[in-house]
């Protein structure tokens, strides 16, 4: 029997990348999920691939906060309880500071601090009234170092691993927080970069080309940290691919 059987697990960003790989793992491993995301066809056709039975979902911006309580609710009304949060919807439209990207600055702080919160919010007391729950944040390895053109991005992400370790702190001995830390994986982050300076200049940089290793590594990164016992957690996971230098 697997550690996750039965359990009811939220998942962010849930229609694409981690998130869609992660609902499939969960649910092959015997859980239930919630899923969220803002596109509707793709969360309809993951839940219908699943079964109704396993998988529910709701369209949400992590942006609005109402958008998130209405997603954990919903999972609370359908299957009792929310077990798990995985907190995984962001996005990286990297670009230099120079080219004053203000509108994009704004949009990652609302998606990968807020919403991160947000989420974190919609669940935290009915888990501490419950005496137990997990939160898996996703931030990045630009959360630990920067490249050029990051500057806003990884702020966002190492926001990211504070507020994580916060939560852990703050949650009485009672929540299993990890934060997951990826490197280049298989997800769709790299189309919101629109940044031509910035495009052109990861073009020219060899060691940013070809690295990119299959997003069901970090889903199995997510299935661990879901996986550890009650009084236990795995706080931190740094995955790279082996080629990465940063």
């Amino acid at each position: 029997m697997s550690c996750i059987e039965g359990k009811v697990i939220l998942i962010t960003g849930a229609s694409s990348g981690f998130g869609m790989v992660t609902a499939k793992k969960c649910v092959e491993h015997g859980a239930k999920v919630v899923l969220g995301a803002r596109r509707e066809d793709r969360l309809s056709e993951l839940c219908n691939s699943l079964g109704n039975e396993n998988a529910i979902f709701k369209v949400t911006d992590v942006t609005n906060k109402q958008n998130v309580n209405d997603l954990a609710k919903y999972g609370i009304d359908t299957f009792g309880q929310i077990d798990s949060l995985v907190n995984n919807a962001g996005i990286m439209p990297l670009s230099f500071i120079e080219q004053g990207r203000t509108d994009e600055w704004d949009s990652m702080i609302d998606v990968n601090i807020k919403g991160v919160l947000y989420a974190i919010d919609s669940v935290y007391t009915h888990m501490m009234e419950r005496g137990s729950g997990q939160i898996i944040n996703i931030s990045s390895v630009a959360g630990k170092r920067l490249i050029p053109g990051s500057a806003v991005y990884s702020g966002t992400k190492f926001a990211v691993g504070a507020i994580s370790e916060g939560l852990r702190i703050e949650s009485d001995g009672k929540l299993q927080v990890t934060c997951i830390f990826p490197g280049a994986f298989e997800t769709e982050l790299g189309a919101s970069i629109k940044d031509e300076a910035m495009l052109e200049y990861l073009a020219t940089q060899a060691q940013y080309v070809n690295l990119a290793q299959p997003a069901e590594i970090i889903a199995d990164a997510i299935l661990y940290a879901l996986e550890q016992k009650p009084g236990v957690a795995a706080n931190e996971i740094v995955l790279r691919p082996t080629a990465q230098d940063f």
